[in-house]
């Protein structure tokens, strides 16, 4: 009897035979109802995945380089251009465009290679203190800004006041385009770095020299000075501005 019990309670269990057909694991738990993923366990053998920045990455084209922008050549669009097309050399840098000034033709054309801080601040070339030691400066030679066609080479100031290669070589298409739509008489130009684009030379070469600067259309008599800001920061560099700026005074 004690012998049939044992057999009865292995039977209950869901055990009737000593060895069976086919391994069974005891040990594994049933499959649930609904089963749910269970997370990866990692061991000591398998090392956890790389963080995302350092998986290897799909490759990804590069985009198809522009080619040199197209700029117009009537007047009132070459304005408008400037004013609102997205692929104006020298519009990337900030969203508040300074725009030029002045009609075309003017006997004096000043031309900077970018505004100043102060100048995107108020959306107007030669703002502020600047602007008032320029006009004292253009009195001394009989003309005003209001006389004077005004311009940047650049609508938007770069970051730090520093042009990086690639966009230089547009800008200096750009300015050659611009005197030839602008067609000054004569040609001031505004800080050093205007300067090197037009003339190719430093900023104290130029002292006292009345440049020739070629564009599109020929060429125009130019003299170049130190920027208005730079002149109120270091006021002995006005003498060399004034040799310079003297020589439009010849024949007058």
């Amino acid at each position: 009897m004690r012998a049939e019990s044992y057999c009865d309670w292995w039977s209950l269990a869901g055990v009737d035979a000593l060895v069976g057909e086919e391994p069974a694991g005891w040990l594994k738990l049933p499959v649930a109802n609904d089963p749910k993923p269970k997370p990866k366990i990692v061991t000591e053998n398998e090392p956890p995945p790389l963080p995302a920045a350092l998986q290897r990455q799909a490759p990804v084209e590069a985009p198809t380089p522009k080619g040199p922008v197209t700029f117009p050549d009537e007047w009132n669009a070459f304005r408008t251009w400037l004013a609102e097309h997205p692929d104006v050399p020298g519009s990337q840098w900030d969203a508040r465009r300074v725009l030029p000034a002045g009609a075309p033709g003017a006997p004096l054309m000043i031309l900077t290679a970018w505004p100043e801080i102060d100048d995107q601040r108020d959306g107007l070339l030669f703002a502020g203190s600047a602007g008032t030691l320029l006009d004292a400066m253009l009195r001394a030679i009989g003309t005003t800004q209001d006389d004077c066609y005004r311009a940047s080479l650049a609508v938007t100031r770069p970051p730090g006041g520093r042009c990086e290669p690639n966009a230089a070589e547009e800008l200096a298409r750009l300015l050659r385009h611009h005197l030839k739509l602008a067609r000054p008489e004569r040609l001031l130009l505004i800080g050093g770095d205007i300067l090197r684009m037009a003339a190719d030379i430093a900023l104290p070469d130029a002292r006292g020299r009345l440049l020739d600067v070629n564009h599109d259309g020929g060429k125009v008599a130019a003299v170049a000075v130190a920027s208005p800001a730079m002149l109120l920061a270091r006021p002995a560099q006005k003498a060399a501005a004034w040799d310079s700026l003297k020589l439009f005074n010849r024949g007058r």
